[in-house]
């Protein structure tokens, strides 16, 4: 049987952290968690004030340096989400969650060469990172290696059938690669994993299965 205290929404678990920082308020753990329990409500600037209240306090917290990346990708701030990742990679370099985020802003910043260098140590720490699979796919297929690409997108779309990103970015390597049916298949799973995948690409597919 479970001691965890039960809690009947977020907001009183919220109240229960707060307390406990009174008690004790160098406690980075409680901040970390405290800015997760925001996060959860969409209270970001609640939610970076606490992350950096965790840094402050445990300056070797590297999850709390992730969460401050992705505090500032829902900004947009790029070199922010950059930088507070490989803060993160410095303070645990076995930490494949950071590489796998600096894989993709640095793909997002048009550096599809560095992006593939982290993404790979991403999944070099973490084998079923399905996310960096799925991003290391988007990377190759951006330098047209799409033997690459495809891989990495089928191997990413096995270890999660309803990644919907994935199917639809391998429908597009195989497109790219005129496997017409194949890519119906894959576009098909997208849309049933909830992806929309765009009209445009449908349509083409469909042109495609006609010839």
């Amino acid at each position: 049987m479970s001691d965890q205290p039960k809690y009947n929404n977020v907001d009183e678990y919220i109240k229960h952290l707060k307390e406990q920082l009174m008690a004790n308020p160098e406690c980075g753990n409680t901040h970390y968690n405290l800015g997760v329990a925001y996060l959860s409500k969409r209270e970001y600037m609640d939610a970076e004030h606490c992350f950096r209240e965790a840094t402050a306090n445990s300056p070797k917290m590297a999850e709390a340096y992730v969460q401050l990346g992705g505090i500032a990708l829902e900004r947009g701030d790029l070199e922010g989400c950059l930088n507070f990742n490989r803060i993160a990679t410095q303070q645990r370099p076995f930490f494949a969650v950071p590489w796998g985020n600096i894989g993709f802003v640095l793909l997002q910043l048009g550096d599809s060469a560095k992006a593939i260098e982290s993404l790979k140590k991403a999944i070099k720490y973490d084998p079923n990172f399905v996310q960096a699979m799925a991003t290391l796919g988007s990377a190759y297929f951006s330098r047209g290696e799409l033997d690459d690409a495809l891989a990495n997108l089928k191997k990413a779309v096995e270890l999660q059938p309803m990644f919907g990103p994935a199917w639809n970015n391998l429908a597009l390597v195989q497109a790219e690669m005129g496997e017409w049916a194949a890519a119906a298949e894959s576009a098909g799973k997208a849309q049933a994993s909830g992806y929309e995948v765009p009209q445009a690409f449908q349509d083409e597919i469909a042109r495609n299965l006609k010839k």
